[in-house]
């Protein structure tokens, strides 16, 4: 036996040396080699080099989404997705300034590429690298992401049910009924003033939403009307070009001067009522889009709709508009949320650090696939916990970006409630990923933590995602063009 135990050297000794000190000296070699054909031995953390990032675009709800893997030289591939709607060019332009970096050195890695990102979609390049960061790292060590970060606070994590609009407070409804029914225990609905005003003249002033915004709406069938046929004495609505519309969109709401009338508030109270009548009065409902008005408007919103016990306002005014936002926190009862657009804790505009100081909101809403991944939206709801805030976190992404912030939220102690708009697909979410702990990715309404599963957790399902991705794309395709960014002096300083 000594003379087998000199011929064995790295696990293989070590794992005969063990099976000794544990009286099982008795274990033939053909059961440890049983054993060690079972024990990953090729992973060296501290040997581990990126070697390349490509990107898959899958088609999403409503919009597109860039997924992105990054290699190693140890056969370990990582996870991550840019925020949806933005342009898979965010990542592949990091690819050059990550190649042949240990995917494990995170923070060093994020240092490096933060200045990349911005707020809104611009962080998303940024964001999913971070991503899948974690994701190789937590492969590499053999243990999930949560843990990495201090551990967790819970085993799953509570999601609230965005729900697709109706102008029709009976169908609206009823499809947060059916949220409701699939287990779900806090619910969002949309609360639009334009819609509104759209479909019922004398409800909005300067209504240049309508006009010049967006193309021309479906307005509510009534009783006896051609489907799509605006009401009876409601003018026009001129079709409205592209141009048109982001020109609007990009304005400010403090500049559009679009107002309530009084009409107008009575019929979206009258639409939160029906809707809480519906639902109950025991499950939290959080209300958004509104429409681009000022804090004027808000205030006016926001204490009609007190009765009804809204969980929030959420994204009124912009969030760098941090005295407007207090005085629509301290003009009403009713909660105010944001954050989905910022990017990072600190930086350019204060990041959340400073609407966390300015204490103008009852709770931030970071997006992490666009706030800075997911150990700075960890950060984030760590910092707005030194400040009594909690933290809900906006999601309108693929199964990857909601697995990241499942392991997020679990290690986060003030995380609320996690965004899901997958109530309508959640089949084909399981179908696209496989949760690599053989669970569910959500049950009755809950976000399932991988508890012992490395990484994000997760493996993907290459058929059902390249049966999602648009016309002629090509899945992970090769990216040289990517590896050399040219001259390119990047030092934010002299």
């Amino acid at each position: 036996m000594k003379k087998s135990t000199k011929q064995l050297t790295g696990r293989r000794s070590f794992l005969l040396s063990s099976a000794a000190v544990m009286g099982a000296a008795f274990w033939a070699e053909e059961t440890l080699g049983a054993v060690l054909q079972n024990t990953k031995t090729n992973s060296k953390p501290s040997e581990l080099k990126i070697t390349d990032l490509r990107v898959a675009v899958i088609r999403g709800a409503p919009f597109t989404v860039p997924i992105l893997r990054i290699d190693t030289n140890q056969g370990i591939s990582g996870f991550g997705e840019v925020r949806d709607g933005a342009s898979k060019t965010y990542a592949l332009m990091l690819k050059s300034r990550i190649l042949n970096e240990n995917p494990c050195n995170i923070d060093k890695i994020f240092r490096k590429i933060k200045q990349f990102g911005s707020h809104g979609r611009q962080g998303g390049g940024v964001c999913a690298v971070e991503m899948a960061l974690w994701d190789l790292a937590g492969k590499a060590y053999g243990v999930p992401v949560y843990q990495m970060l201090g551990g967790k606070f819970r085993d799953r994590i509570r999601c609230y049910a965005d729900t697709t609009e109706s102008h029709d407070p009976k169908v609206y409804g009823e499809r947060l009924k059916k949220r409701r029914d699939q287990g779900f225990t806090w619910l969002k609905m949309d609360l639009s003033a334009a819609q509104v005003g759209a479909a019922n003249p004398g409800s909005l002033v300067n209504n240049n939403y309508w006009r010049f915004g967006v193309p021309r709406p479906t307005a509510p069938q009534q009783q006896g009307q051609p489907a799509g046929q605006r009401p009876a004495g409601a003018p026009p609505v001129p079709q409205a070009s592209l141009e048109q519309y982001m020109s609007y969109n990009n304005t400010e709401h403090p500049f559009t001067q679009i107002q309530i009338t009084d009409k107008g508030l009575e019929l979206m109270a009258e639409r939160v009522h029906k809707i809480r009548d519906m639902i109950g009065s025991e499950i939290p409902i959080a209300t958004d889009h509104f429409g681009y008005m000022d804090e004027n408007q808000f205030i006016r919103l926001a204490k009609v709709v007190e009765p009804y016990r809204l969980a929030w306002l959420e994204d009124t005014v912009p969030w760098f508009y941090h005295d407007k936002l207090r005085a629509l926190k301290e003009a009403s009862t009713t909660p105010i949320c944001t954050g989905e657009d910022i990017y990072m804790l600190g930086g350019m505009l204060g990041g959340f650090k400073g609407l966390i100081d300015a204490q103008c909101v009852d709770i931030i809403h970071p997006d992490l696939v666009s706030a800075g991944g997911i150990l700075e939206t960890k950060k984030i709801g760590d910092y707005a916990e030194e400040a009594g805030i909690p933290m809900a976190m906006h999601h309108n992404s693929s199964p990857v970006a909601f697995m990241a912030n499942v392991h997020c939220a679990a290690a986060t102690e003030n995380a609320l409630v996690l965004e899901f708009h997958g109530g309508d697909m959640l089949q084909e979410w399981e179908d696209t990923v496989k949760k690599t702990d053989g669970k569910p990715l959500m049950e009755k309404g809950f976000g399932l933590v991988p508890l012992t599963a490395p990484g994000l957790g997760i493996e993907l399902n290459d058929e059902a995602l390249k049966s999602r991705m648009p016309k002629d794309a090509k899945y992970f395709d090769a990216t040289p063009e990517w590896d050399n960014p040219g001259r390119s002096y990047d030092k934010l300083w002299i």
